[in-house]
C-alpha cells in the first residue's frame, strides 16, 4: 500500500503528523543546499527506524544540527560529536552522527566544484536508482539503497513519492520535479 493510501487509515495524532509531511514536503523539489542536506540527515537517521520517529524528532534535529547549516556542521569538533551523542532529542548513533559531519565536509567540496549541492545533483541527472545508489555510496557515508531512494524521491529526483491519483501529485507536477525531465 502506498504512503498516500496508508495515511488515511492512521489514527490521530499519527495521521496529522504524516499528512503534513505528505502534503507539504514529500516529493516536492528542494532548492536550498542546507535543506537538501537536512533531508539527507533525516533519511540517514531513519535507517532501521520508522519514518514517524524521525518526523517526531525533526525539530530536535534542526536544533541539534544548527538548522542543517552545512558550514557549521562541517566544522563540528569532538565536543560537538559528544553533545550530539548525549542529545535525547535526536538519534544517538555514532555512525550516523559521524556521517552527518563527514557528509557536510563532502558537500562543501561539492559546492566548490559544482557551485552547490543542488547543481551536483542536477549534473548527475538523470540516473536510474541503481546508478544513483552507486554514486552516493562512492560520494557519501551511510548511504545505502533505501536511504538514497527515499532521499531522491522525497526531493523530486526519482518517481514514486505519490500515486498519480493523489491530489498532491498534481501540486508536485506544478513544481517541475527533476523526474519529469527523465
Amino acid at each position: 500500500m502506498s504512503y498516500c493510501n496508508y495515511i488515511p487509515l492512521m489514527k490521530e495524532p499519527r495521521r496529522s503528523l504524516h499528512q503534513r509531511y505528505h502534503d507539504k514536503y514529500y516529493g516536492f523539489p528542494i532548492h536550498d543546499d542546507n535543506e537538501l542536506f537536512g533531508r539527507l540527515i533525516l533519511e540517514i537517521n531513519q535507517a532501521g527506524l520508522s519514518w514517524e520517529t524521525i518526523l517526531k524528532k525533526e525539530e530536535s534535529f534542526r536544533k541539534a544540527y544548527d538548522n542543517f547549516d552545512i558550514k557549521k556542521i562541517a566544522a563540528y569538533t569532538e565536543q560537538d560529536r559528544e553533545r550530539l551523542l548525549n542529545d535525547a532529542g535526536i538519534i544517538r548513533n555514532r555512525l550516523k552522527i559521524n556521517a552527518a559531519i563527514e557528509n557536510a565536509k563532502t558537500i562543501l567540496q561539492l559546492q566548490k566544484d559544482y557551485g552547490s549541492f543542488q547543481k551536483w545533483l542536477e549534473q548527475h541527472h538523470p540516473k536510474t536508482k541503481e546508478e544513483w545508489v552507486k554514486l552516493f555510496k562512492k560520494t557519501f557515508r551511510f548511504t545505502g539503497g533505501e536511504i538514497v531512494n527515499e532521499f531522491l524521491m522525497s526531493i523530486g529526483y526519482l518517481r514514486g513519492a505519490h500515486d498519480e491519483n493523489c491530489p498532491v501529485h498534481q501540486d508536485i507536477l506544478q513544481q517541475k520535479p527533476m523526474w519529469l525531465t527523465d
